[in-house]
């Protein structure tokens, strides 16, 4: 039983590490590694990295994500193969296709699979794709602030 004001972070290993995988590493997974540092404070310990690293953060990542007040400006597109000795308590995949080339990992990894949209994939016109960014941005908000919420 869980002590009243004590959360089960405390209890148990703290910060959870975590790794958040798609592709190219320029959009939703930055996207989702920004929102666990903004919101999951020193709960957690994350990272992103790509299968197919782009080796740029999408510019119109780094806008939609400073409307919201968080910056992707310390942020780098990386490969997972880097991390591929890490332990990491969760590792996040954002996209059916790093669901499917995701490699494995050392230790009692969790693997979760959330899918988002690719906003860099987006048609039309620059308010039209900035708007896809900002609706992918937001549902990835949803699912971080979800899965902390489920640790706590």
């Amino acid at each position: 039983m869980v002590a009243d004001n004590v959360s089960l972070i405390d209890q148990e290993k703290q910060p959870f590490h975590i790794l958040v995988v798609c592709v190219g590493n320029s959009c939703r997974s930055q996207m989702a590694e920004a929102w666990f540092g903004d919101l999951g404070l020193a709960q957690v310990h994350v990272t992103s990295a790509g299968t197919e690293p782009a080796g740029y953060v999408h510019p119109m990542a780094k806008r939609v994500m400073l409307e919201s007040g968080v910056s992707l400006a310390d942020q780098s597109s990386k490969s997972v193969n880097r991390f591929l000795d890490q332990n990491f308590d969760y590792v996040i995949t954002v996209c059916a296709e790093a669901e499917e080339s995701c490699p494995a990992f050392p230790g009692h990894t969790k693997n979760i699979h959330w899918y988002f949209e690719d906003p860099a994939a987006a048609m039309g016109s620059e308010n039209e794709m900035q708007e896809k960014f900002r609706q992918v941005r937001d549902e990835i908000q949803i699912a971080v602030a979800d899965f902390l919420e489920q640790l706590v």
